[in-house]
């Protein structure tokens, strides 16, 4: 490396064309990432699946299957503040206070690695088994303004996912279709295709007035979004 010298890894090395690296820090840890060409692969799969997702769940897929947010924030939220407070306890600057904050630091990215590695399992599943992926716009920063739900979103990491899912479809060869963020999802019944005036976020089940079909809120909105392109 520039200026540094020569530095020992634990993971072997990539054995390729490197077109750059970079060095970060996670708390008490170095990690360094490399960039470089891959070959992008081919994906013969016509499955087409819609993903909605969630805050009690992170994701329902039209096929049926319900994934299940890690939630590692809300795991460890109690611990989180313990720790602060001991933290801010500490003098400013001595050993015990720097200590502290590195226990601090640790269990931030701990929290952040069991959040990453649930959308990593997803997304890798999702990209490498169907062909074409639907979701929905969502405006994250306005649901963020709802502070009741704010936490449970950020928990959720939806920015993330989508990112993540992005460049994994480019690589698998599947096709990444983004459905307008105004698109009914919800409110639309998956079974006769009328729409619902009005649905409130405590109706968990959605109900057809017009064909009487009564279906689970969420998969019936990752259904909508499944025939959305179909």
């Amino acid at each position: 490396m520039p200026i540094i010298g020569i530095l020992k890894t634990y993971e072997r090395l990539p054995q390729v064309l490197i077109k750059s690296c970079t060095l970060s820090r996670q708390a008490d840890r170095w990690f360094i990432s490399f960039r470089f060409d891959v070959e992008q692969q081919k994906n013969d799969s016509t499955n087409i699946v819609g993903v909605d997702l969630g805050v009690k769940n992170l994701a329902t897929l039209s096929t049926g299957e319900v994934v299940v947010g890690a939630k590692s924030y809300k795991k460890y939220e109690g611990k989180l503040r313990r720790m602060q407070w001991l933290h801010r306890r500490k003098v400013k600057g001595s050993v015990n206070w720097k200590k502290a904050q590195m226990a601090v630091a640790r269990l931030h990215r701990k929290i952040a690695n069991i959040r990453k590695d649930t959308l990593h399992k997803l997304t890798s599943v999702l990209a490498k088994n169907h062909g074409v992926i639907v979701i929905e716009d969502l405006n994250v920063s306005g649901m963020m303004a709802n502070h009741k739900l704010a936490a449970s979103i950020q928990d959720m990491s939806f920015f993330e996912f989508r990112r993540q899912l992005t460049y994994k479809c480019t690589l698998r060869g599947s096709k990444l279709v983004v459905v307008n963020r105004w698109f009914p999802s919800s409110k639309t019944c998956s079974n006769c295709g009328t729409k619902k005036e009005t649905l409130s976020l405590d109706e968990r089940v959605f109900h057809c007035d017009q064909c009487g079909f009564s279906l689970d809120r969420d998969l019936n909105a990752a259904i909508n979004l499944s025939q959305a392109v179909s």
